[in-house]
Parts: C-alpha cells; sequence; structure tokens
C-alpha cells in the first residue's frame, strides 16, 4: 500500500511509539498525591513542556484533550456560553465556509440557536481578506474563527494579519492550526491569537490527544463538568502516555521540520507534474500552500469509483476530510471555492508526509492514470 494520506492522519512514528509504551507502564493517576501519581505527573507535564516549545508558548496555556474536534467544540461552545452569560443572550459569530466540519457543525448549531453567523467570502484560492473580516465585525462579536491551514486544499491563511484585526476591535479569535505543526512553523506568539487547536495525529503522535491553547488572560469556560484536571477546563483522568508520546513526536518533527517542508514541496511538484498528462484533470490547491496537500479534479469522474479503485491498485487517498469520509458528499471546501457539484464529487486530495518517497509518487500517478481510465469508462 502507498499511503498518501498524511492529512488524514500520520502514521505514529516509531519514537512516539517507544515513548507512548514507557509512558503507558506507569502505574499512577496523574492526579493522585502518592509517588506513583507524581511520577506520572512529571511525564505528562514534560509531553505538555514539549509541545510547548514547539509553539514558543508557556506550558500552562496547553489544555490536553482528545484532539481538534473536541479543542473546536470546546472554544466555540465555551466561548458562546460566556458571552450569553455575560449579555443575556445569543451574540455574533464570525467563521468562513470552508472550515473543518468541527468547527462548522458547532456554528451552525449555535446559528440554529439565535446566534448571528457571518460566512467570510473565499478567493478562489480558499483565502481571507483581512479588510472583509474588519467590514463584517459588530459590536456584539463574541468570536472570529479561521482555520490556518486548510485540510483539504492546503491554502494558509495570514493568520497574523487576521488575528490582529479582530484584537484592534478586542474580539477573540480562535484558529484550528490542526494541519500546520510538522510542515508549518506554528509561533503562538506572533500569530496574536486568542485560542488555536492541534491534534497529535497529524503530527506523528497518537491519536485521539490533542492541546488547546487558550492566552494567558483570555477565559475558556468548560463544556464538560467534573474533577479539576487540566485547571478544570478539560475534566477527566489525562492521557498520561499520550501527551507525553504526543510531545516526542513534535519534538522530533519540529527539529525536521524545515526539510520535511522542502521534501514536501518537491513531491508535490513531482505529482503535479507527472499527472499534467491526464486528459482533463485540474489542479486545485493553491501553489504557496502547504506542500502537504494536493488536490485534483478529474471531470467526468465518479469520485467514490476513483477511490475504490485507488484502493484496489494498492493507493490510500481520500475525497476530502477524513471526519466527513463514508458520506462521499460533495467537498464543502471545493464547492465554496467554485468548484460545480459535480466536479467537487470528482476530486482527490493526496497529501505527503516525511516517510513519502519519489518512487511512490511516480508508482501513485501510474495508479491514478489507471484509476481514471476505469472511473470514466
Amino acid at each position: 500500500m502507498i499511503y498518501l494520506d498524511y492529512a488524514a492522519t500520520h502514521p505514529m512514528t516509531g519514537a512516539a511509539l517507544s515513548a507512548y509504551a514507557r509512558a503507558a507502564a506507569l502505574p499512577g493517576n496523574p492526579a493522585s498525591i502518592h509517588a506513583a501519581g507524581q511520577a506520572a505527573r512529571e511525564v505528562l507535564e514534560e509531553g505538555r513542556a514539549r509541545v510547548a516549545a514547539a509553539f514558543g508558548v508557556d506550558p500552562r496555556t496547553l489544555i490536553a484533550n482528545s484532539g481538534g474536534t473536541e479543542g473546536d467544540n470546546a472554544v466555540l461552545l465555551g466561548v458562546a456560553r460566556a458571552w450569553q452569560e455575560g449579555h443575556g443572550g445569543p451574540g455574533h459569530l464570525i467563521t468562513t465556509p470552508t472550515e473543518h466540519s468541527a468547527v462548522l457543525a458547532p456554528a451552525r448549531w449555535l446559528e440554529a440557536r439565535g446566534w448571528a453567523v457571518s460566512w467570510l467570502t473565499p478567493d478562489a484560492d480558499g483565502r481571507y481578506s483581512p479588510q472583509e473580516l474588519a467590514s463584517v465585525l459588530r459590536p456584539d462579536t463574541a468570536l472570529v474563527s479561521v482555520h490556518h491551514a486548510n485540510n483539504e486544499l492546503g491554502t494558509v491563511q495570514d493568520t497574523p494579519a487576521l488575528a490582529a484585526v479582530a484584537a484592534a476591535r478586542s474580539v477573540p479569535y480562535h484558529s484550528d492550526a490542526v494541519q500546520a505543526p510538522g510542515v508549518l512553523p506554528v509561533n503562538l506568539p506572533h500569530w496574536g491569537v486568542t485560542y488555536a487547536t492541534f491534534s497529535a495525529h497529524k503530527w506523528g503522535g497518537p491519536r485521539g490527544v490533542g492541546f488547546v491553547y487558550v492566552r494567558r488572560g483570555a477565559e475558556l469556560p468548560p463544556v464538560t463538568f467534573g474533577g479539576g484536571q487540566e485547571g478544570g477546563t478539560r475534566p477527566g483522568t489525562q492521557d498520561t502516555a499520550g501527551v507525553y508520546a504526543a510531545g516526542v513526536a513534535l519534538s522530533a518533527a519540529e527539529a525536521e521540520r524545515e526539510s520535511t517542508f522542502a521534501h514536501l514541496w518537491q513531491l508535490r511538484e513531482r505529482f503535479v507534474g507527472v499527472v499534467a498528462d491526464i486528459p482533463g484533470l485540474r489542479v486545485n490547491h493553491p501553489h504557496a500552500g502547504s506542500p502537504k496537500v494536493a488536490s485534483v479534479t478529474l471531470p467526468g469522474a465518479d469520485g467514490e469509483a476513483l477511490l475504490m479503485n485507488l484502493d484496489l491498485l494498492g493507493v490510500a487517498a481520500s475525497a476530502g476530510s477524513a471526519c466527513s469520509a463514508g458520506t462521499m458528499q460533495a467537498s464543502h471546501v471545493l464547492s465554496a471555492i467554485g468548484l460545480s457539484d459535480a466536479d467537487a464529487r470528482a476530486s482527490l486530495r493526496f497529501s505527503f508526509g516525511r516517510e513519502t518517497t519519489e518512487e511512490e509518487i511516480d508508482q501513485a500517478a501510474a495508479v491514478l492514470r489507471q484509476a481514471a481510465e476505469w472511473s470514466r469508462a
């Protein structure tokens, strides 16, 4: 199997697996005050400190959780709860139509319950304008939520510029930054965001582990209740092994990030070059976006048949977000940037990792050519 679905999940690295096994062998609960519990606490906090160092922040600003979906929901619903408690009713949210479903779903849930939601307009590459953001801010705007790197197109937003617009009006800014670590630089103080969300399995850590960044001085009311773990914001027994393995994986990914970026850029350019002669194929991803992602459309092909044929021929790719897999609906991201429903359904996402080779790229291109022929037959 040629695995080209790194945007869905990066296989857990050997170092992360070893770290996980070591930490999982510890018997204590990190919330316990006895020696076994405190030993687990030290390992937990070492993992958190590694992640914080990669992002340039204080470890105390990172809340450990189960990943990006929980983090996005926690920010949108937590901020909304605080607003309603402070203002006696719904407020205004600004977000985009190309967000991950983990942002879209709570945004629509709030909208159905009286919140006003403004949807920014993407350009042809899926980018958003600070000028438009400034024009839709209102006195009752409670939150702006715009992703950093898009999971289907690889489009990278000018997060510092967008966050500065919100900050000028004292509006909190949230960035779903799940796709950035290990490929793109993540400097949260430079970005100027209030909140950011991350998932460890995108950088070679374990699945089911993530982090929410909450800038010092900002509030994030809990949406779940129980014990006092994670400062009371995310109660429940912490995943000591998962957080530690996430930190080990991110330390390694950050050390290799610049070389990884160059490698992925070369792979994506090679892939686009060798598939360019497939009849009708169109490239959707922006050239200047994250090199992790290549998005292509094969007009006239059936997307479901394409994926099935690729799988039969030994290539793992996707039609879009793995969190929406199985539905075979047209990609909302591609629809938002102007593709027809038919073309959005005839599109595929290939995504690359540090372990991907040029030989795999060439083989995958040949397989795509064959799959396209079968799917159009």
